[in-house]
């Protein structure tokens, strides 16, 4: 009962990380959701059109975690500079996130143009069962050329938003995200189906209308911090200089590299994972997508605890309070996995009815049904790990955090999914469960690191004085 006592919080511990969370959730939540409308109406365009936009999404997915991962090790130092009162530290953080994640737009918008074909054509060798394979990669290559568009404003408001997050600001990034997907959500509508006189573009109008709306969030975000910069203290004179002390330069690009290397090579793995689903053919692609879309949704909230986790977590540790730190973090690590749970009894129950709303044949439905039902049992796992990551994350271990995740997807996730699909003929189903359940192993090694403590650390303290000049 001692022990059940330490990973349950009080009213004011709750209303705490409440405070934090909600907005996170909301802000990703209407985003995933209207990600949903946006793949439901690319999806009453037919098969086609879905499955191409959800494999060049799949390749976005690597730019975007790659920028995460860019400014990620200077988000640590950042929030542990806010926790410590050292406002000149953040403003340094803010500008190495610049750098580096200017470095990440420019460089993965050139591996598109030049090799995006190529990556796409990894997607389409199972076979066109249920469609055109040829429609499904043009399809896929216009969207992915539009998309390109979107990287530089997607880069910039992550630099910002971060920062905000990283200072305890969470509203406006919320606001920011609000009033994009609502202009997405609109202009979705309008040029996806043709409305307003306008003329029906299909998966490409998704396209444009989200290089249209990452514009618009990226305009609220910069706007609102500036206009507001007594309140956000680190926007005063952002850009009075973009030099930054060599030493923490140093320290955040000593740190960072692993955790850059662990968001492309395990969003590389993401790819590598679906196209080894994809060769089961054209409707396994466009059940996942289906299946992949309706998770991201329910799933809000856990990817919310990790955000706690890198703010509340990362600023005890930046104050030294290394007690607190461990006690907050045992409180959300429980409060993660409970909540997946309760979520993955209403993503199970949801599982029949949600594919109806595609435009599809029974057998994408069926298929992805199944597989909704097979990420709801699994989401408490995920949860866990997930809630891990962002702990050994929030104490600069970052070498430990790509060996924990990286190194563990491609070494475990992806042999058995590889061996799985290439060497059996094992179906859709158990082949998705058998990988979703590997995490089991992964957990445990989280729960002994987490357990150990080799996350609590200041990775502060020695630069404040070089921040400070």
């Amino acid at each position: 009962m001692k022990g059940l006592r330490r990973l349950i919080g009080n009213r004011a511990f709750y209303a705490m990380v409440m405070a934090v969370t909600i907005p996170v959730v909301v802000q990703n939540g209407i985003t995933c959701f209207v990600g949903l409308l946006d793949n439901v109406m690319v999806g009453r365009m037919g098969t086609e059109q879905m499955s191409g936009v959800a494999i060049a999404n799949q390749l976005i997915m690597i730019f975007e975690l790659g920028v995460f991962g860019s400014i990620s090790s200077a988000g640590i130092f950042a929030a542990q500079f806010f926790g410590y009162g050292d406002i000149p530290g953040v403003r340094n953080a803010f500008r190495i996130k610049l750098y580096v994640g200017l470095a990440v737009a420019v460089l993965g918008a050139l591996v598109f143009l030049v090799f995006g074909d190529g990556l796409i054509s990894r997607f389409l060798q199972g076979g066109g069962d249920v469609g055109d394979v040829e429609a499904t990669a043009r399809y896929a290559r216009e969207y992915l050329n539009l998309m390109l568009l979107s990287f530089l404003p997607f880069m910039l408001t992550q630099v910002y938003s971060s920062t905000l997050k990283e200072t305890a600001e969470t509203v406006l990034p919320m606001k920011a995200s609000i009033t994009a997907v609502l202009v997405n959500l609109v202009l979705n509508w309008v040029l996806i189906f043709g409305k307003l006189g306008l003329p029906a573009l299909g998966s490409n109008g998704a396209a444009i209308a989200t290089v249209i709306s990452r514009l618009l969030e990226l305009a609220v975000v910069v706007v609102g911090t500036h206009r507001h910069a007594e309140k956000f203290s680190f926007a005063q004179g952002l850009y009075s200089s973009l030099r930054v002390p060599r030493s923490l330069l140093k320290d955040v690009l000593k740190k960072g590299a692993p955790l850059l290397a662990n968001e492309l090579l395990w969003s590389c793995g993401m790819a590598v994972l679906s196209q080894c689903y994809s060769l089961r053919g054209l409707s396994v692609v466009a059940a996942v997508n289906i299946c992949s879309t309706i998770t991201h949704l329910f799933s809000v909230i856990t990817m919310a605890m990790g955000t706690s986790v890198s703010i509340i977590v990362g600023q005890q540790l930046g104050a030294g309070d290394m007690e607190k730190a461990r006690d907050t973090d045992y409180k959300l690590l429980a409060f993660a996995v409970a909540i997946s749970a309760a979520v993955g009894v209403l993503l199970a129950a949801a599982s029949p009815y949600i594919p109806l709303i595609y435009n599809t044949g029974d057998v994408v439905r069926s298929l992805a049904t199944r597989l909704i039902l097979v990420s709801a049992v699994t989401l408490p796992i995920m949860a866990f790990a997930h809630v891990c990551y962002f702990t050994m994350r929030s104490g600069g271990k970052t070498v430990i955090t790509f060996l924990f995740d990286c190194a563990y997807t491609w070494v475990v996730t992806i042999t058995l999914a590889w061996c799985l699909a290439h060497f059996t003929a094992m179906p859709i189903v158990p082949l998705f469960l058998l990988v979703r359940l590997s995490d089991l192993l992964k957990c445990a090694v989280g729960f002994v690191l987490v357990k150990k403590g080799v996350w609590l650390q200041n990775i502060v303290a020695g630069q404040h004085s070089t921040a400070k000049a």
